[in-house]
Order: structure tokens, then C-alpha cells, then sequence
């Protein structure tokens, strides 16, 4: 297999989400699934959809929706009387919809008594798969389904749905995603030893989902942190041949600290679902360089399903 073959079903997947956003930008608007304004809800999924689910949550508390929690699908304390939490509803987000963790929590969900039970939403690009028989409504986006099992287009597309029902306008993003999923990429980036990326409110999941994407594909040293974090500590790491990417507002004095370190500082401006996206692309191609081919990476599957009977 040569170089150029390697990863074709990331590459077809990445290079479509400019269209693909606007699909569920135009179904988001079309549809009334989601949680009404004021309603307090969880929001679960594992990897990547864990990260999305930040997203989601700081961006829908920053508009004043209500209040909104995000959780790891295992570590979910959903309407225990005892921490005090209780939620109207709660969302999975899930590509395949058979990822252990999650099944298991609404299967959970689903038994408990009539007064406790909160609404469930599932938002999955596998509309055939066995959680639609666990959840009270799908958000299916089928069309953002995925053949590699490295996430780029489903995750992006699930959060594009989730901002515009919060009022969020995202033309911008596509626009800057045209070509962020098409421009060459730097020599610089394709040789780079480190990347550590960071985010502001709700990019911070943005942050942590492409720290993880180049540990999927590349098996690079990746970290993500708050932006305003980055100097208490993780900074000491900064160094030539190595590279910081900001997702979003800048803190203040930030670029200056940067310069000192001598690492690259990527901080374009462009909306940051759009720089993910650029994200995915920087991701193909240093593990094409490398030899790897992302569409079927070490250690990794497309779904984590558990043997919970073992």
C-alpha cells in the first residue's frame, strides 16, 4: 500500500465536512428534539464523543440555556439523590451506538422508577444500531457516518447540530473549512516532535479531541489543556521543533510567552471547528510520512464493546 492510499477513508471523511456541516446545520434548524431552555441535562459519550459533550455543555451554559454537565460515559452520576444531582434529560453521543459504557448507562436509565427517570436522546450516525431501542428520541446523522475508525467528520457534524440548536450561527466555520481541509501542509507541522493544543470555554473539547486524534493516528506525543492553564506548568515543555495550537481567544500575553520558548505557535484566527478540521488534515498527513495508515490504527477499533459477562 503506498503512502498516498494510506488513510483514503479519513482523507474521503475529513475533505467532506464543509458540506456535511451544512446538512445538519439546515436538520438542526428543521428539528425540535433537543432539550427545551432552562432544563438540566447530561451529556455522555466515551472519546471523542466525551470531548464533543464538553464542547456542547460549556457552550450551551455560556449561552444561559440552563445548566448542562458533561460526563465520560463509565464516571456518569446521573440522578443520584445523594450528590444532589438531577437531570431532565440526558444525551449520549455515540457514532456506532454500541459502545459498552453507554449502553449499559441508559440501559440503567431506562429501569429506574417513572418519577426518576430523565428524558433520553441519543445522537448517533449508526441509525440501525441497538441504542435506538434504549433512548426516548435519535438524532440520526447518518450521512456523517464513518468507515475509519479514526473520528473526524461524525464528531465535528454531531457538535455543528448541538451549537446551531443553541442559536450559534456557523457559516464561518464552513467557510474557513474549505480550505483547511484542503491546504498543504507545512514541512514544519509534518516533522514536528510535540504538539500541545489549546482551548477557552467550549473549544477546550475541541483541545482534548485533537490532542487525541494525532495519538490515534500518529502515535505522537500529544497533551490539551485550558489555555489559561498552559502557563501554570505545562509551558516548561515548549522548545524548538515543537508546536502549540491555540483553539479561539488568545489570553492575554500569551504569543509573547510563546516566543521565548522558540516552539511554533499556531494561533490563525479562524474559527475553531474549522482549525479542527485542519487538525484532521495535519493528522493525515504526518501519519501517511509515518508509514501508518489512520483508517485502522494500533490498538483501536471502531467500537469499544466490552465482554461484561467474562
Amino acid at each position: 500500500m503506498s503512502n498516498n492510499t494510506l488513510g483514503a477513508f479519513m482523507e474521503e471523511e475529513l475533505v467532506s465536512q464543509p458540506g456535511v456541516w451544512q446538512r445538519a446545520i439546515e436538520q438542526s434548524k428543521a428539528e425540535h428534539l433537543l432539550p427545551a431552555d432552562g432544563e438540566r441535562i447530561a451529556v455522555v459519550g466515551c472519546g471523542t464523543s466525551w470531548f464533543m459533550a464538553q464542547s456542547y455543555a460549556a457552550a450551551r451554559e455560556a449561552a444561559g440555556k440552563g445548566v448542562t454537565d458533561a460526563f465520560a460515559a463509565s464516571e456518569a452520576f446521573l440522578n443520584h439523590n445523594s450528590a444532589g444531582r438531577q437531570y431532565d434529560a440526558v444525551i449520549a453521543i455515540t457514532r456506532s451506538g454500541t459502545t459498552t459504557e453507554v449502553l449499559e448507562l441508559l440501559e440503567a436509565l431506562r429501569g429506574k422508577a417513572v418519577s426518576g427517570k430523565p428524558r433520553t436522546l441519543a445522537v448517533i450516525g449508526d441509525v440501525n444500531s441497538p441504542i435506538t431501542a434504549l433512548v426516548d428520541a435519535v438524532i440520526g446523522l447518518p450521512y456523517a457516518d464513518e468507515k475509519s475508525v479514526v473520528q473526524t467528520r461524525f464528531a465535528t457534524t454531531a457538535l455543528v447540530y448541538l451549537l446551531t440548536s443553541l442559536g450559534i450561527e456557523l457559516g464561518t466555520a464552513i467557510e474557513h473549512a474549505r480550505t483547511a481541509v484542503t491546504d498543504p501542509v507545512s514541512q514544519e507541522l509534518l516533522d514536528a516532535e510535540q504538539f500541545t493544543f489549546l482551548g477557552t470555554g467550549w473549544t477546550v473539547g475541541l483541545a482534548h479531541e485533537a490532542g487525541l486524534k494525532m495519538r490515534e493516528a500518529v502515535q505522537g506525543w500529544t497533551e490539551s489543556y485550558p489555555a489559561m492553564e498552559y502557563r501554570h506548568g505545562p509551558i516548561s515543555i515548549a522548545a524548538p521543533g515543537r508546536v502549540t495550537w491555540l483553539f479561539g481567544a488568545q489570553p492575554e500575553g500569551l504569543d509573547a510567552d510563546m516566543a521565548r520558548t522558540g516552539a511554533l505557535y499556531v494561533n490563525t484566527g479562524k474559527h475553531p471547528l474549522a482549525e479542527l478540521a485542519r487538525v484532521h488534515k495535519v493528522t493525515l498527513e504526518r501519519a501517511r510520512v509515518r508509514g501508518l495508515n489512520p483508517d485502522l490504527p494500533r490498538n483501536l477499533t471502531r467500537s469499544v464493546v466490552l465482554n461484561t459477562t467474562a
